[in-house]
């Protein structure tokens, strides 16, 4: 199963302008960051926390920014 993770990388430019940045800022390798958000290596639940307070959202964020399955086009 796939998600989409277009919601997530759209408040991660929003808040800090690049992945790259996004993921110095978690303490995440870039190409780590990468491979997550294209679905090649799934995300730790210390992750997705990391990623929460990184982005200072609360645990209502968890399914819409994680957990949303890509639909087929």
């Amino acid at each position: 199963m796939e998600f989409d993770y277009s919601a997530l990388r759209g408040k991660i430019r929003e808040q800090f302008g690049t992945e790259g940045n996004f993921a110095n800022a978690i303490g995440m390798n870039p190409s780590t960051l990468s491979q997550k958000l294209s679905n090649k290596v799934e995300f730790s639940q210390q992750d997705i926390m990391d990623c929460l307070k990184a982005l200072h959202m609360g645990s209502d964020f968890i399914a819409p920014y994680f957990f949303t399955v890509k639909v087929a086009k």
